[in-house]
This record gives structure tokens, sequence and C-alpha cells, in this order.
């Protein structure tokens, strides 16, 4: 494979890295998305995302040569970089000097949910990190896929990939622009749908019936879900004892996908 080198911070490929990394719209626009780090990067790969290049400085060569020889392997340009070049790149503060361009995958049509199965539902996600903490224990625990609403923070955001563990790259992920009316043609087609909320009078998800699969939905980390979503769904709320009005969206998600997988 032909390796180029890159000096110039100010280069072609360095500058479309660094807009699809800080820019939504340039992923959108491009159908790309910028991954760093050694194990990410080849995680990617292994996961089977098509790898459009690959940049890497001399140090990250010696330090990590067989997660490089991973993505050398798969990437369609490779490019050494120089270590000024790198610290342009970089979204972390202490980066491995390794980063690459992945080929996006689309988001599934909601058409292709299978009643029976289990699936995680957000609205307006806002927090990049929420949702890939969300997309790590989704995947952990089995969840069949997760559906967002189309004003949820990308998925793809970098912060998003570095806290899904990859998870990202494997995760079925649906998106809809008309979050309540899909629960509600959802739960027409067959779904059993729950809302997560904050209401003691709501019914525990402890007493809640999975068994049959279903599409949780929580919402966003300020508000909550809509009133239109909630209304979609039948309402079950997580017990609690200590004086804490709410969870963390992540943590709360984790909780009720762990008490809808072990049923």
């Amino acid at each position: 494979m032909e390796i180029l080198k890159i000096t110039s911070r100010q280069n072609e490929a360095v500058k479309q890295f660094c807009a699809v990394a800080r820019n939504p719209e340039s992923r959108r626009q491009t159908g790309q998305f910028a991954v760093e780090g050694a194990r990410l990067c080849a995680d990617a790969a292994k996961s089977g995302m098509a790898l459009k290049s690959v940049f890497f400085t001399l140090r990250a060569q010696e330090k990590y040569p067989s997660y490089l020889e991973t993505l050398l392997q798969k990437a369609q340009l490779c490019y050494e970089i120089a270590e000024p070049v790198a610290e342009k790149m970089r979204d972390v503060k202490s980066p491995q000097g390794i980063f690459c361009l992945c080929e996006a995958r689309k988001t599934e049509p909601v058409s292709r949910m299978k009643p029976g199965s289990r699936y995680l539902a957000a609205e307006h996600l806002q927090d990049p990190s929420n949702l890939g903490a969300i997309m790590r224990s989704a995947e952990a625990l089995g969840i069949d896929g997760l559906l967002i609403s189309s004003d949820c923070c990308d998925p793809y955001a970098p912060k998003a990939l570095r806290a899904s563990m990859g998870a990202a790259f494997r995760l079925p992920v649906y998106e809809t622009a008309a979050f309540p009316e899909t629960l509600q043609s959802l739960r027409e087609r067959g779904f059993a749908t729950y809302a997560a909320v904050v209401d003691p009078a709501a019914q525990s998800v402890l007493e809640a019936d999975f068994s049959q699969g279903a599409v949780l939905a929580v919402g966003n980390e300020g508000n909550g879900l809509s009133a239109e979503a909630i209304a979609a769904c039948h309402p079950i709320t997580i017990p609690m004892r200590g004086r804490a009005e709410s969870l963390n969206a992540a943590a709360a998600a984790m909780i009720l996908m762990w008490e809808m997988m072990r049923r």
C-alpha cells in the first residue's frame, strides 16, 4: 500500500478530517465521521466500517503496530503525519496519534423494527456523551436497536463515539422526524410501548411486563419526554428512595434496559 506523508497543517485531507470531526453539518454532507485513538479506530475497522483514510504519526506506528496493521490493510488512503499535524487533528488531551475517516452507515427505516424484539427509544437527547453511554449499555445488554428522534445529538459525534466504546459501530440505529407519531404507529403494529417518567404514581419498572418485547422511551436530559410521546406509551418509573428527583439520562436508561432484558 502507498503511504503518503503530510507535514502541513493546511493539507486538504487534514482540513477535511477536522471539518468532519468538529462540524455535524460536514458529517451529514459527506456521509463520513471521524475517529481518534488506536483502539477505537481498529474497532471501527473490525466492526466492518468502511475506512476512507487513516492518519498516523511515526511515534504511533512504533507504539501501536498491531492496531495500525489492521487499519493499513483496510483503509483506502494512508497518511503518515507530522506531530504538529496530529496536534491540529486531536480532540482529546492525550492523543495517541492515530485517526481515521469512516463512511457512516445510514440509519435503519423504522419499518424494519420487529415486534417481539426489544428497543430503546430516545427523544431529543442533547449530550453526545449520554447518547454514547446509552449505546454502550444497549449493546452490552443485548438490546435489538436504538430509535432516536431526528433532533437528538449525532451518534457519530466524537464524544458519542468515545463514550460508546465502539458500540456505535455495531448497534442498529433507527431515526424518525416524528417521534410521538412513530411510537403510536409502533403501538398500532403490536409493539408494547413504554415511557420512562419521573412520577411516583406511574407503574414501577419492576412490575412492567417486557416478556413479549417492547419499545422503551427515554427523554431529554432536562425536560424528559414530550407530553405527546408519553401519550403514545404506557408510563413507567424507576422507584427511588433518596432525595434525588431524577437520574442522569444514561444511568436511567441503563437501569431500564437491564430490567427489560433480564425478563
